[in-house]
C-alpha cells in the first residue's frame, strides 16, 4: 500500500481540527460511525498503540429554541435505541456541568458522557506508525497530478515523485477531493469552507475541574478544555467557500456577541493564538463514502471526519476487500444527489 500526501501527514484539516469525538447525531449512520469510533479511540493505546489524550468529558449541547429541543429529544431517543448513553438535561443541570455558561434564554440541553475530545496529531501518528509496521509506504510532500485508467481495471497515478501503478485507489483528500474525483470522472461535491479556532490564556479557575465540550447550538459557539485554558470557536454564516487558510477578523464581532450572550466571563480572559482550517462540506452536510469501480472515496464529512475516522477506516477497508462492513453505507454514495436522495445531518456545528 502506498499513501500519497501532498504535504506532511495530518497537515490538512486534521491538524486544524478541534479534536471532538461524539456519537450525538441525527442520522443513524452517523450515530453508528461515531459510536464505533469512540470504541476504537478508547482502545487506541493498545491498538494501534498510541496515547492520544482522550478526555471523555462529554458533549453538552445548549438549546435555546423549542424546535431544537424537540429535534434533540427525537435524536436522543434514536441514539439510545442504538446504545448511546445520551440524555436530555434541565438548564440547571447544564449549568452545574458547565458553570462558565450564562443560562438566560436556554430551554434545555443534551449530554452524552462518552463523548469528548483527543489530540488529532497523535491519532495520525499512531495510525501511520502501525501502518508502516505492516509494510505501508508513505510518499509525503508529493502531489497527485493525474489518475489514468490503464484499461485493465487498474490505475496509473502520476505524482510529482513519479508514477504509481495501483489496482485500487482510495480518495481521502478532504477539502481537495473534488479535484481528485474529477481525474477519474467521479463528481465528489465537496466544497472547502474556512473555520477558525482560538485559544485562551491559562484560566486558573479551571484547575482540576471537568469541562465538557460545550456547544451553544443556536449560535454554534463552542469551547472545551485545552491544557490550562480553553479552545473555542464558532461557524461564520457569512463565510464563502474557498481554499482560504489565512486568519480573518471578519467573524470576531459575531463571535464576541455569542460569547457575551452565552459565556460572558470569557470576554475577560486573554486570547493566546488561533488558526484557520477547512471544513469539507457537502450539500447535505453528510459524508461521501462509496466507490466507482476500483476508485473508492471517503470524504465530505462536513466537520465530522476526524471523529468518524477510525470507523470509516474499517468501512473503507472492507469495501476495498470486497467484504460487508459493520454498517451499510450505501446511502452515503455520491450518486445520491443526482438521484435526489440527499441525507441531511441536522446536528452540525
Amino acid at each position: 500500500m502506498v499513501v500519497v500526501e501532498k504535504d506532511d501527514l495530518g497537515s490538512g484539516s486534521t491538524c486544524k481540527a478541534a479534536g471532538g469525538v461524539r456519537a450525538q447525531f441525527s442520522d443513524e449512520l452517523n450515530i453508528r460511525l461515531g459510536a464505533r469510533s469512540i470504541e476504537l479511540f478508547q482502545r487506541f493505546p493498545q491498538r494501534p498503540g498510541q496515547v492520544i489524550d482522550l478526555h471523555q468529558v462529554g458533549y453538552l449541547f445548549l438549546l435555546s429554541s423549542r424546535d431544537h429541543v424537540t429535534a434533540f429529544e427525537r435524536n436522543v431517543d434514536l441514539q439510545n435505541s442504538l446504545g448511546v448513553r445520551s440524555r436530555m438535561l434541565t438548564v440547571e443541570e447544564a449549568w452545574r456541568m458547565s458553570p462558565l455558561i450564562e443560562t438566560d434564554g436556554l430551554l434545555a440541553a443534551a449530554f452524552s458522557p462518552d463523548d469528548g475530545h483527543c489530540t488529532p496529531e497523535s491519532v495520525v501518528l499512531g495510525y501511520a506508525t502501525a501502518a508502516r509496521r505492516f509494510g505501508a509506504r508513505f510518499s509525503t510532500r508529493t502531489t497527485v497530478k493525474s489518475i489514468l485508467g490503464t484499461g485493465s481495471d487498474s490505475f496509473r497515478v502520476e505524482t510529482t515523485g513519479g508514477a504509481v501503478s495501483a489496482r485500487k485507489v482510495v480518495c481521502a483528500a478532504g477539502a481537495w477531493s473534488r479535484e481528485i474525483g474529477a481525474m477519474v470522472g467521479v463528481d465528489l461535491p465537496v466544497s472547502p469552507l474556512r473555520r477558525q479556532i482560538m485559544f485562551t490564556e491559562p484560566m486558573p479557575e479551571l484547575h482540576d475541574r471537568v469541562t465538557p465540550f460545550t456547544i451553544d447550538f443556536g449560535s454554534t459557539f463552542y469551547f472545551h478544555r485545552e491544557g490550562p485554558g480553553l479552545l473555542f470557536g464558532m461557524s461564520d454564516p457569512d463565510e464563502t467557500p474557498g481554499f482560504k487558510l489565512d486568519v480573518s477578523d471578519a467573524w470576531l464581532p459575531r463571535l464576541t456577541e455569542a460569547i457575551g450572550r452565552r459565556a460572558p466571563r470569557l470576554l475577560d480572559v486573554g486570547v493566546r493564538d488561533g488558526w484557520a482550517g477547512l471544513y469539507e462540506v457537502t450539500p447535505d452536510h453528510n459524508a461521501l463514502i462509496g466507490s466507482a469501480g476500483n476508485f473508492f472515496y471517503a470524504t465530505g464529512f462536513s466537520g465530522h471526519g476526524f471523529l468518524q475516522g477510525p470507523a470509516v477506516g474499517e468501512v473503507v477497508r472492507d469495501l476495498v476487500l470486497g467484504r460487508d462492513p459493520f454498517v451499510d453505507v450505501s446511502a452515503l454514495d455520491a450518486s445520491r444527489f443526482a438521484a435526489d436522495r440527499a441525507r441531511p445531518e441536522l446536528n452540525c456545528v
